[in-house]
């Protein structure tokens, strides 16, 4: 994402694509092996105010799975081809490397086709927008399998007015979270993480300590440095106890549904 916190997202999204789907073709998935295949669904910044311990040589850290339950439910969405692999771009950092592109707003994911249509219309046939959840995501991560996210803009312009400091523009993809909203089940605590801050607002609205300046009681961070903090830490620190809340969808709901 541009770092200039002046800068348009949306125009910075426009930016991004015009620049890597130029080269898009000579990155076709036909390279990768079938492990980079979509494969079909399968069943935040602080640990929620819990105190940290001392990490041991012999404690058990989160495991990729564990960490991937937590992302269960969330969709985003990418292109494939017509084998169902990941149409793929080149990293602008490292040329040697391919990437496949995650979008958060399926519109992006659309715009995203059209521009591979537009100028690769080989490619382009038989392409189209497909979902993929965040837990399969991680899987294909600890894999190998390079992605990069396109954040919603609306939500990267969210993040900056929460920030103290946007000299440096926001990095990664936003998430939301508040003390407020963590709270036990069945003996098990949980600490909602949101993708959108008009969800964890809404549901700030129904705490009643939170009736008034709730924007104060939300804490922004990125996706990207939650998930290695959980990856870093360990059991009972905490951070299990962190569970990503689907766009549009209360905590409570969401529950209920991966519970089901």
């Amino acid at each position: 994402m541009d770092s200039n916190p002046n800068s348009n997202p949306i125009a910075s999204f426009s930016s991004f694509l015009h620049h890597h789907i130029s080269r898009a073709a000579s990155h076709i998935s036909a390279r990768v092996d079938a492990a980079r295949r979509l494969r079909p669904a399968s069943p935040p910044f602080a640990a929620a105010s819990r105190p940290m311990e001392a990490r041991h040589a012999f404690d058990l850290a989160l495991s990729p799975d564990s960490v991937a339950k937590t992302l269960a439910g969330t969709r985003v969405y990418t292109v494939s081809n017509s084998g169902n692999e990941f149409v793929l771009v080149s990293d602008p950092n490292n040329g040697t490397r391919s990437l496949g592109i995650l979008c958060f707003r399926q519109e992006d994911a659309e715009t995203l086709l059209s521009q591979v249509q537009l100028r690769h219309p080989v490619l382009g046939r038989g392409a189209r927008v497909v979902p993929i959840t965040l837990d399969q995501v991680y899987m294909l991560k600890v894999e190998g399998i390079a992605f990069r996210f396109l954040p919603d803009p609306i939500q990267i312009r969210n993040a900056l007015e929460l920030k103290a400091d946007v000299s440096r523009g926001f990095d990664g993809v936003p998430v939301f979270q508040s003390d407020l909203l963590v709270f036990k089940k069945k003996n098990k605590r949980y600490c909602p993480i949101y993708f959108q801050k008009e969800d964890i607002e809404r549901e700030l609205s129904r705490v009643s300590r939170a009736s008034s300046g709730g924007s104060q009681n939300i804490m922004v961070g990125s996706l990207e440095d939650v998930l290695k903090k959980m990856e870093m830490n360990d059991r009972n620190s905490g951070w299990e106890d962190l569970i990503f809340i689907p766009p549009g969808k209360s905590h409570s709901q969401h529950i209920k549904e991966v519970a089901a």
